[in-house]
């Protein structure tokens, strides 16, 4: 059958995978709304107060992958410029000037001041002053003639220095006179329209068109423009609520809630900045590797040696190398040397308990929002990098908690209590009555933090086990048996105790790592705490600033980890 090279067949094919409706396109990067969203969280402990405003106003939108958006924009910006344009070629503000500065001092003429007040009066009108004239008016009874006269002169004040504002800021160039009422009309509706083109050409970078006053374009805008306007306030809203849903923000009854998938990209991208801060020689991510018998087997293999387990034997070379020796022929004699062991690898397994000092002190500078920040990174990090190993969190105050990690962005410095500048308190915490409500909850008990976090610790199938303490400064809450002391400031007593339960965490092989974040209030003291905190417990401290917590911590555990490893 003869080719017929002029008809074209086959299959044609039509992309379903890219809506234009949807926005942006594929090529672009969707802009992050989880972030934003979570850095509200951790701030405040709550999404309750996040408006639709507000997580727009921090996400960034590419205006020109909205159809029509630019030409819309700059339409309207074109109309307001013309609208003020055509009022300043009409009026002049000479002749206003002159009638509000007389209507000024026709009202001071006619007042009259008690002789008490007279030079007061009259230094206050020579220099125009608006404040001393309120002085003036607190001064006398309200209900006489003055007080009245005082109230009208302030009114015409006000507008000669209104007027006077309207004559500066805009170059009228026209003849027509004004009134006094009809120059503060006019000052009105020009600083609308600055306001306007302001706004308008904000949104024709960023495309948040809901940051446009409508209702104050509406007095100038026709209602095509507005159709045409709103509609694509209706688009830019849509493309909002699908991008946060495809990041995981789920919206109900007006509010938004993040999901599982908005924690782990919350994550993914606390983590990209931390690496992407990483310079030569700092910690990276590629683990270290043990060669021998480990769980993961590996491509690379090595000649047998006694000892070595045949499970991990490479079957095809090592057939190989007996046929190679031996030649064609059967049988196949395979003798040690023919044997080839795949290498493997072992990541033994950590076990960590990050304590999170959540402490009245810890809401100077923002610093319990660092503290969570660097608790989701880290946990991002072990669940993605090393799956096996144990990541728990406590929350220390007076009363220390174990807390799920899909709670701690919620957390919050605990509320202070009580302000005397020495406390000393105690608590039968075996009294029935007695419950966390009944204490005060801002203050720091190490001792108790530690104890649990050993507690955790202990029961986890691996030599390797930490204790991350994060704090500012010094203990002020300890227990004694069943007494719970809070002393501030802080007692040796505390001290003591503190450090006694750190060399339990030291008698169980388990390591502290203390990061003392750096505070306005901390003292001498509270370093030399940590020193020693960090002798008796084998341990080590870190000096941070709030701001590179995160990136310390998750550097550390990689050295630690590879440490271990190694």
């Amino acid at each position: 059958m003869r080719e017929n090279k002029s008809h074209l067949g086959g299959i044609v094919h039509t992309y379903l995978g890219y809506d234009p409706q949807r926005y942006p396109m594929p090529a672009t990067q969707p802009p992050d709304m989880v972030s934003p969203a979570f850095e509200h969280l951790m701030a405040y402990g709550t999404l309750d107060y996040l408006t639709e405003e507000q997580l727009a106003e921090a996400i960034e939108i590419d205006p020109s992958q909205i159809t029509g958006f630019g030409p819309s924009i700059a339409a309207l910006i074109a109309m307001l410029e013309q609208r003020k344009q055509k009022i300043l070629a009409t009026y002049e503000t000479d002749s206003v000037q002159h009638l509000a500065a007389g209507a000024f001092r026709e009202a001071a003429h006619s007042a009259r001041p008690p002789q008490e007040l007279r030079k007061r009066f009259d230094r206050a009108v020579r220099e125009e002053q608006i404040a001393d004239l309120e002085r003036l008016w607190y001064r006398v009874d309200q209900r006489n003639s003055f007080a009245r006269s005082l109230v009208q002169i302030n009114h015409h004040l006000g507008n000669k220095y209104q007027i006077e504002e309207l004559a500066a800021k805009y170059a009228f160039t026209g003849k027509r006179p004004m009134s006094v009422e009809e120059a503060l009309k006019i000052k009105e509706e020009l600083e609308a329209i600055d306001r306007l083109i302001e706004q308008l050409k904000q949104a024709a970078k960023d495309a948040k068109i809901y940051l446009v006053d409508l209702e104050a374009l509406a007095r100038f805008a026709d209602e095509q423009e507005m159709e045409n306007l709103a509609g694509l306030q209706d688009h830019v809203e849509q493309l909002l609520e699908q991008m946060a849903a495809e990041q995981g923000l789920r919206k109900k009854g007006g509010q938004y809630s993040l999901t599982p998938k908005a924690f782990k990209i919350f994550q993914s991208k606390l983590l990209d900045r931390i690496f992407a801060d990483l310079q030569a020689g700092k910690s990276g991510r590629h683990n270290v590797t043990i060669d021998g018998d480990g769980a993961v087997e590996m491509q690379r293999t090595k000649t047998y040696e006694f000892g070595d387990s045949l499970a991990n034997m490479d079957v095809g070379a090592s057939m190989v190398n007996a046929m190679v020796r031996t030649g064609p022929g059967l049988p196949i004699r395979m003798k040690p040397e023919d044997i080839e062991i795949h290498l493997t690898r072992n990541n033994p397994k950590c076990a960590t308990v990050v304590c999170m000092d959540m402490s009245g002190s810890m809401r100077w500078d923002g610093q319990y929002i660092n503290v969570k920040r660097m608790a989701l990174a880290l946990h991002g990090l072990i669940r993605t990098e090393y799956p096996g190993d144990f990541v728990d969190f406590v929350e220390i105050a007076t009363l220390p908690k174990r807390q799920h990690i899909s709670a701690v962005p919620a957390l919050l410095p605990k509320p202070v209590t009580i302000h005397d500048p020495v406390v000393r308190l105690k608590a039968d915490m075996s009294d029935a009555n007695m419950t966390e409500y009944s204490i005060h909850p801002h203050f720091t008990n190490i001792q108790q933090g530690l104890a649990l976090a050993r507690q955790l610790l202990q029961v986890q199938d691996t030599p390797n086990r930490q204790i991350i303490l994060i704090t500012d400064g010094m203990p002020t809450a300890h227990f004694e048996g069943h007494w719970l002391y809070m002393l501030y400031p802080p007692d040796p007593r505390t001290e003591r105790q503190t450090i006694r339960e750190a060399m339990r965490c030291r008698e169980q092989n388990i390591t502290i790592n203390i990061f003392l974040l750096s505070s306005w209030s901390q003292t001498e003291e509270d370093v030399q705490f940590a020193n020693k905190l960090a002798e008796q417990a084998s341990g080590r401290v870190f000096y941070v600033g709030g701001q590179d917590l995160d990136r310390f911590v998750v550097w550390d555990y990689l050295q630690r980890r590879r440490t271990i490893i190694g």
